[in-house]
Order: structure tokens, then C-alpha cells, then sequence
């Protein structure tokens, strides 16, 4: 190999190093917003990540050993979504509850997902929402049932 292919071969690489790390930085930084649950007597707080990409919901909370107590993940689709679509578990370390939501932000259904201890794919559950939906909140196991949040309530969608 002679010296300009030798520097075309790094230049070529410094550039892919270059693009993966541009890529790996704005897949952690998802938009933030803050939303509101409206139950029958109360109304609750939580700080969300929203995945609106396809990318962004498939990664979801994958791989995360912690989520804030009034914390949580809204997956936001741009068409409704069929009640065979779900959620699937693998590599996601916290157990989560879901709310599926229709465009207007009322929670059609709520599912409890254990976390998946396998390495392999095939052996963790997925979770169809039963239901049409357009949206999905995540939120630690138990989150909707400690403040008696049910179908029925109502989310502001950001």
C-alpha cells in the first residue's frame, strides 16, 4: 500500500469514527417535557423523554438500571397504532408499567411488564396493547396503581 492509500484509509476511518460518534451522542439525548395526569380526584406530575423517531422507540429504556420515581417515557406515534402492536422487554433491565393512549391522551390500557433477564431475544415476552393507540407512557412498575391512576384518565400530550 502506498502512502496515499494509506492516508486515504485513515481519512476514510477518522470520518466513520467520526459519524458513529455523532450518532451514538444524539441517540441519548432525547426531548424532555413535562406532563400531566388528570385521574377523577387527583392530577400527577412526571418528567418524560418522548421518542417520536422509529429508532427512538425501538431503543425505548433498554439497558437503563434506573428511572426517576416521577419519571417516564412517552413513545408518540404519528398514525394509530393496531392492538396487536406492543412493547417488547428485551434488554430492559426495570420492570415498567405502560399506559396505551388514544390522540387525545386518554389512557385505553394499562399493562405491567417484568424486565427480561435473558440474553436472548426470543425468550423475552412482548406486550400487545389490547387496544388501538397512538401513544404509550412507561413508568416504573407500580407508578399507576400507588396513585390510583386508571383507564379512563386523561395524560396532556406535549
Amino acid at each position: 500500500m502506498d502512502k496515499t492509500s494509506k492516508r486515504s484509509s485513515v481519512f476514510i476511518c477518522v470520518l466513520i469514527l467520526l459519524f458513529a460518534t455523532c450518532l451514538v451522542s444524539s441517540a441519548g439525548a432525547l426531548e424532555r417535557d413535562n406532563v400531566v395526569i388528570e385521574g377523577k380526584e387527583e392530577t400527577h406530575r412526571l418528567v418524560v423523554e418522548i421518542a417520536r423517531t422509529a429508532q427512538e422507540r425501538s431503543f425505548g429504556l433498554m439497558e437503563r438500571d434506573h428511572l426517576a420515581e416521577e419519571a417516564g417515557m412517552l413513545f408518540i406515534y404519528e398514525e394509530e397504532q393496531s392492538p396487536s402492536s406492543g412493547f417488547w422487554m428485551y434488554r430492559t433491565r426495570i420492570p415498567l408499567d405502560i399506559a396505551f393512549l388514544d390522540k387525545n391522551g386518554e389512557i385505553r390500557a394499562i399493562h405491567s411488564m417484568p424486565s427480561c433477564k435473558s440474553e436472548q431475544a426470543a425468550r423475552c415476552p412482548s406486550y400487545p396493547a389490547q387496544v388501538p393507540f397512538q401513544a404509550a407512557l412507561e413508568v416504573n412498575a407500580g407508578y399507576f396503581d400507588a396513585r390510583g391512576i386508571k383507564v379512563g384518565d386523561r395524560l396532556t400530550l406535549p
